[in-house]
């Protein structure tokens, strides 16, 4: 039981770590365009290869 003395305190600050990584986060936009990286992936945006003269 004395273990809980360390566990307990531990357990709330990885909470604590937690959500203020997840607050961070919200606050600098990274959950804003969840679609276009999606797109992005996909889309073709390089030319067609030129076909070389014979």
């Amino acid at each position: 039981m004395e273990v809980l003395v360390f566990l307990v305190p531990l357990a709330l600050a990885l909470g604590l770590l937690g959500l203020t990584a997840f607050l961070w986060s919200l606050k600098n936009g990274q959950y804003d365009d969840l679609d276009g990286a999606g797109w992005r992936a996909i889309a073709d945006d390089e030319p067609a290869p030129d076909k070389p003269a014979p």
